[in-house]
């Protein structure tokens, strides 16, 4: 029952925390001599006790930092803890379902089973948690000028409840062949690692001048490839430092619900939980994103947007410093 009051204390009051925060973890390991059984048996029982407060606490600290799939992973860990104390089951099912729901998931979790020989005690029925759908939000994207609609980038973020952080992906390649960025434009989850990989027989670079998503992979041969991390969400634009031609972009979505339009503009962004969203839409040759509101559920029309063609071309395609290039650099 200390726990207990403890962890209702916590959960009510803590503060919000980063990820970083030193005594969260799944396991916190004690200094306790352990000459005899007892001892042995002492020591299980504090370090159980604070796997049950850490996967509380742990939850509780992810959802105040918008972490919702953390905090229904930890909470529905906790609720797989064999002989949990009834009254913190009663507590922490509801907040498991909540965050599932709003992580996008309707993955129930599981209650715990018992150990043999103990009698745990009976809960009162609860109601069971509405089920959360998922959607796929499809439309088209038209304008952009004489460069049309492909490649421009819709991105979801809520209006009526925070938007989760993405999972960033270990490695989404582009490839320089034929002197050209393919994709020519890449949508990527923030934090994710995009892989250039070298297929010319020609020695190629990629930089970019897009503070603060800024870089320099220098000279690298044919067969070779860089890694570049992108923590920072927004358009980055790709450049070759030896080939003035090449160009392509890079969009990093805050956001886990993004898709990119093909050739026609149609696209399709999956696994949307129902609600309110702002739709905001990315094109490379728009000076400007094309922002609306949307609602998100059973019955919701195909989705219309527009985009300007209104960028100009760059007088001049820079060097790394912002410079324009020498004329024979320029091939």
């Amino acid at each position: 029952m200390m726990l207990l009051a403890l962890t209702l204390t916590f959960t009510a009051a803590a503060p919000k925390a980063d990820a970083g925060t030193p005594w969260l973890a799944d396991t916190l390991p004690l200094p306790l001599a352990v000459k005899t059984p007892e001892d042995l048996a002492f020591k299980a029982a504090v370090e159980r006790e604070y796997l049950i407060f850490n996967l509380l606490a742990g939850g509780k600290v992810a959802w105040d930092r918008g972490d919702f799939e953390g905090a229904a992973t930890k909470w529905e860990s906790l609720l797989r803890v064999p002989s949990l104390p009834p009254e913190l089951g009663t507590l922490v099912r509801p907040l498991a379902a909540e965050a599932r729901s709003r992580a996008g998931g309707a993955t129930p979790a599981p209650l715990p089973t018992p150990e043999p020989g103990v009698t745990m005690t009976p809960l009162e029925p609860e109601p069971a948690a509405p089920r959360v759908s998922a959607f796929a939000v499809s439309g088209v994207v038209s304008g952009g000028g004489t460069h049309g609609p492909g490649g421009a980038v819709v991105v979801l973020r809520r209006t009526d409840g925070a938007t989760p952080r993405p999972r960033a992906t270990r490695v989404r390649a582009v490839v320089q062949k034929d002197k050209r960025f393919v994709p020519h434009v890449l949508a990527v989850p923030l934090g994710a690692t995009v892989e250039f990989r070298n297929d010319d027989e020609l020695f190629h670079n990629v930089f970019s001048l897009s503070k603060p998503n800024d870089f320099d992979l220098g000279l690298y041969k044919n067969g070779a490839q860089r890694e570049q991390v992108f923590s920072t969400p927004g358009p980055v634009h790709l450049l070759c430092n030896i080939h003035a031609a090449m160009n392509g972009w890079l969009y990093v979505s805050d956001s886990p619900w993004y898709a990119q339009a093909d050739g026609d503009g149609k696209f399709t962004v999956k696994n949307v939980p129902a609600g309110q969203y702002e739709a905001e839409v990315w094109h490379e040759w728009s000076t400007r994103p094309v922002k609306s509101t949307v609602k998100v559920g059973a019955g919701m029309s195909a989705l219309a947007f527009v985009v300007d063609g209104d960028r100009r071309a760059p007088a001049f395609v820079p060097d790394k410093a912002g410079k324009q290039r020498q004329p024979q650099l320029g091939y």
